[in-house]
């Protein structure tokens, strides 16, 4: 059985979701509805039982086919979600999603995050590549791939449907697992 709960960084911690995260969850993106709606669009209608279902599905998988999505805790506090979608298990493949409320932002907080679950899934789920999607415009999400040393592929033209009803073009970073084993001792 996979176990993840982990000190991401003194007073950061990852940990698998439960179901009893569901309204602690919608506290915080109804709380912040306005501000994540802007790069997040399913948030903008998202209600509590939404995000009961979500959760439930997500954890319905067996481990070895499951999408874990983890709670991301600063001294205590819950401060967003860090997770992977779309794994492709046959070619060794996932991409990383992301959210933080905007109190946590600008602290290395993601950026750890990130750099710890690409290790976790080079090393505990056997991944060869990761892929991050970002809106082009959304500077903050952009410079976590960047700094991690992920490589810009391309852009995505009219990539991902916004909640103001128009399309934005989408960046497609990867990160290969040679270029994460190469990150040992390196701070990041």
């Amino acid at each position: 059985m996979l176990q993840f709960d982990i000190d991401v960084k003194t007073g950061i911690r990852l940990r698998e979701v439960t179901l009893n995260d569901a309204p602690m969850i919608y506290r915080a993106i109804a709380d912040h509805r306005d501000y994540l709606k802007t790069w997040l669009p399913f948030v903008a209608n998202l209600s509590e039982q939404d995000e009961m279902d979500f959760l439930s599905q997500v954890l319905s998988f067996p481990e070895e086919e499951r999408n874990f999505t983890f709670v991301i805790e600063c001294r205590g506090e819950f401060c967003g979600l860090v997770g992977f979608v779309n794994s492709d298990f046959v070619n060794h493949r996932t991409e990383i999603g992301y959210w933080l409320l905007p109190e946590y932002q600008r602290q290395g907080i993601m950026t750890r995050s990130v750099r710890t679950l690409c290790r976790w899934a080079v090393e505990a789920r056997l991944m060869h590549r990761i892929q991050i999607r970002c809106a082009v415009e959304n500077y903050s999400s952009n410079a976590i791939p960047r700094r991690l040393g992920f490589r810009l592929e391309g852009t995505e033209r009219d990539g991902e449907l916004m909640f103001s009803g128009e399309y934005v073009d989408t960046n497609v970073y990867s990160i290969l697992d040679s270029e994460i084993i190469s990150w040992s001792g390196k701070n990041i």
